[in-house]
C-alpha cells in the first residue's frame, strides 16, 4: 500500500505520511506491548514527529492549491499504510525473549532477535502471494495486471534493484530487532523509522516533487523535517 501511495502522491508526501504514522503508532503498541523505555520521554519524540508530518500535510495541501495535481487518495492510502505498519512490530517483540546475563540462557519459548527475523521474513514472503495477488487484480492506480508482465514487461535490471530494495530493508529490519535488545523495542522501532527522512529527502531534493509549489512551502517543508529531527533526538535522548 506504501508502495501504490508512494505512486499517486510522490515519495516526499506518502513516506513521511505512512511511515510517520506508522513510527507513532508502533512506538505507541510496542512500549504497551513491553513497557520497556522512558515513557515521558518516548511521549515528547512521538509528539513532536506528529506535529512534523501534519506540517508535511499542509506543504501537501498548498502543493495541491498550486495548480499540481496530488489525488487524495495517495493521502488517504499513506494514512492506511500507517496504520497497519504500525502494528506489526508489537507482535515481534512479544515474540522474543531476553537472555538472562548470567546463564546467557534465552527466556524458554520464546525466539531470538535471529530466529525472529527468518520467521518474519519467511511471514514476508509468503504473505506476498496473497496481498500481491489482489492488488494485482484491483489496483489502486492504473489497470490490472497478469503475473505474466512480470516476465514479459519487466527485465533482469528491474527486478535486480528490486530485490536489492528488498535486502537492504531486510538487512535495517535485522538490525532494528537486535538493537531492541539492548535499547529496548520501543526506541528501536522509532529511530528504524527515521528512514522517513531519508524518503522525504529524496522527495524534496532528488525528486524536486515540490518544485512548482507556490511560495512559502519551503517553510513547511524545513518545519517538518526539523520537528521529525527533533523527535528523532529525543527518542535518541530517552535512552541516555
Amino acid at each position: 500500500m506504501l508502495v501504490a501511495a508512494i505512486d499517486i502522491a510522490g515519495l516526499a508526501v506518502a513516506f513521511p505520511v505512512g511511515v510517520g504514522l506508522a513510527l507513532v503508532l508502533g512506538v505507541i503498541t510496542t512500549y504497551l506491548a513491553t513497557h520497556q523505555g522512558n515513557v515521558h520521554m518516548l511521549a515528547l519524540g512521538v509528539a513532536a514527529i506528529v506535529i512534523a508530518i501534519i506540517l508535511d500535510g499542509l506543504a501537501y495541501r498548498r502543493l495541491a492549491a498550486g495548480g499540481q495535481k496530488t489525488p487524495a487518495k495517495g493521502i488517504v492510502i499513506s494514512v492506511a499504510a500507517g496504520l497497519l505498519m504500525g502494528w506489526f512490530y508489537s507482535f515481534v517483540a512479544q515474540a522474543m525473549g531476553t537472555i538472562d546475563p548470567d546463564t546467557r540462557a534465552l527466556t524458554p519459548g520464546r525466539l531470538s532477535p535471529y530466529t525472529a527475523i527468518v520467521l518474519f521474513s519467511a511471514g514476508l514472503l509468503l504473505s506476498n502471494f496473497i496481498w500481491n495477488s489482489i492488488m494485482m487484480v484491483k489496483p489502486f492506480s492504473g489497470p490490472p495486471v497478469a503475473f505474466a508482465d512480470y516476465f514479459t514487461k519487466g527485465n533482469i535490471r528491474l527486478h535486480l534493484i528490486g530485490i536489492l530494495g528488498g535486502m537492504i530493508w531486510n538487512l535495517g529490519m535485522a538490525f532494528s530487532i537486535i538493537a531492541s535488545t539492548k535499547a529496548g523495542a520501543a526506541l528501536a522501532y522509532g529511530l528504524g523509522q527515521g528512514a522517513t527522512m531519508i524518503g522525504a529527502f529524496w522527495g524534496v531534493f532528488i525528486w524536486k516533487e515540490f518544485k512548482d509549489a507556490p511560495p512559502g512551502t519551503n517553510k513547511f517543508l524545513a518545519a517538518m523535517f526539523a520537528f521529525y529531527l527533533l523527535g528523532l533526538a529525543i527518542l535518541v535522548a530517552s535512552k541516555l
